[in-house]
């Protein structure tokens, strides 16, 4: 009888330990569309820094970030235990929010790039000036970058949980403890890989250059070049994700909206292929909605602040 109910017991634990295994990946991939901006907004911010801080800049950002979701993660576990229908609305918001920022970045980017620049130009100034706080501005870039963090932790936290709602609160605590875990983990290595390209590059061609070597030339010259380039690809796909997963999260909030998707899916199968049709039509659903609650939200706050300008609130 004991034997039987230790195997009961461990079938349990493999059952449970099974299903935080695929809410784990499912909750991964949800957060997808977060953790690309997450990784070209933490390197952006560790630009115009000294290449011997880099890395100490990361990890304190990096520290910021365990901060961050440990404050975060037991606030959406409680939630989720004593409030669960605002998960849903909070789940919305992130949406809605993710839709907004996207938007907010493409029109910035349209409207502003030459003050970005100038920004750019006015900190890379700053480094070289012998006046000016290294420490302060250090200590400024450092608390900017977990503010940012705090939002886009939010974001993750609130998706994870919206996709592990249904589960028991063990799953739900494994899960969401998981995804924070392995999302700070991923993104700050990942960051700090990134930041360190540039370097790598210049190691590699002095090191051609000091010793004749083409190949070594051939692969620093193309490290720095790529550098950049992984930027800003960062940046385009983490823009795109922010409104394939907002749109498919406020689509899924809204009854029925899956069968328009379905009907779309159903239309053009004929022209496209069964197969083709069900990959591209939801993702292409996902963005449009994306885009038109992005396009939505950035009026109302744009409208809001006038409001609140004209009052002199603000």
């Amino acid at each position: 009888m004991a034997g039987a109910n230790l195997l009961a017991l461990i079938d349990d634990i493999a059952t449970i330990l099974d299903d935080v295994a695929i809410l784990s990946k499912v909750a991964a991939k949800k957060t997808a569309g977060v953790l690309g901006d997450d990784l070209a907004l933490n390197a952006n911010q560790v630009a115009a820094v000294k290449a011997e801080r880099e890395l100490p800049v990361v990890w304190a950002v990096a520290k910021g970030s365990f901060l961050n979701k440990l404050i975060l993660v037991p606030a959406a576990l409680l939630i989720s235990a004593f409030i669960p229908p605002l998960v849903l609305l909070l789940l919305v918001l992130g949406g809605a929010y993710l839709c907004f920022e996207g938007v907010e970045k493409v029109v910035h980017k349209i409207f502003h790039a030459q003050e970005d620049m100038n920004k750019h130009s006015q900190k890379l100034a700053a480094l070289a000036n012998p006046d000016v706080d290294l420490v302060a501005l250090e200590k400024k870039k450092v608390k900017g970058a977990i503010r940012t963090d705090f939002i886009l932790s939010a974001e993750i936290i609130v998706i994870t949980l919206g996709a592990v709602a249904g589960a028991t609160m063990f799953t739900q605590i494994a899960v969401v403890s998981i995804i924070a875990i392995l999302m700070t983990v991923g993104v700050y290595g990942i960051v700090a890989g990134i930041v360190k390209l540039d370097d790598f590059g210049l190691y590699l061609l002095d090191k051609g250059v000091k010793e004749q070597r083409d190949l070594y030339k051939w692969a620093g010259r193309s490290l720095l070049r790529f550098s950049p380039f992984l930027m800003k690809t960062l940046s385009v796909l983490g823009t795109l994700a922010m409104f394939l997963v907002g749109g498919g999260i406020i689509l899924h909030s809204i009854p029925h909206a899956h069968e328009l998707t379905e009907q779309a899916v159903s239309l053009f199968s004929g022209i496209m292929g069964q197969a083709l049709s069900h990959t591209i039509i939801p993702i292409l659903i996902n963005a449009i909605a994306g885009i038109l609650v992005g396009i939505v939200a950035l009026g109302g706050v744009s409208g809001l602040k006038a409001v609140l300008k004209a009052c002199k609130v603000i």
